[in-house]
C-alpha cells in the first residue's frame, strides 16, 4: 500500500506535534523559572525536528520531588 504524499505530511505533522507535546509534559516535572520556561520552550516550538530531544536531553533546570512516585 502507497502512501499518497498528503497522507504522509499529516503523519508527519501529528508525529512532530506528538514530540513537542511529550517535551512540554517533560518541562513541568522541572524546576525552572519563567523565563527559563519561555527560552527552553522556544527551543521546542522553534526547533521542531531537534528541539524535543534537545529539551529532554539537557534537563534544565532541577526535578521536582514528588511524593506520589514514592
Amino acid at each position: 500500500m502507497l502512501l499518497s504524499p498528503d497522507v504522509m505530511r499529516v503523519l508527519l505533522f501529528i508525529c512532530l506535534f506528538g514530540m513537542a507535546l511529550l517535551a512540554a509534559f517533560y518541562l513541568r516535572q522541572r524546576s525552572l523559572t519563567i523565563t527559563e520556561y519561555i527560552g527552553w520552550g522556544m527551543l521546542l516550538i522553534l526547533l521542531p525536528l531537534l528541539g524535543p530531544f534537545l529539551v529532554i536531553l539537557l534537563r534544565p533546570g532541577t526535578g521536582r520531588s514528588s511524593s506520589r512516585l514514592r
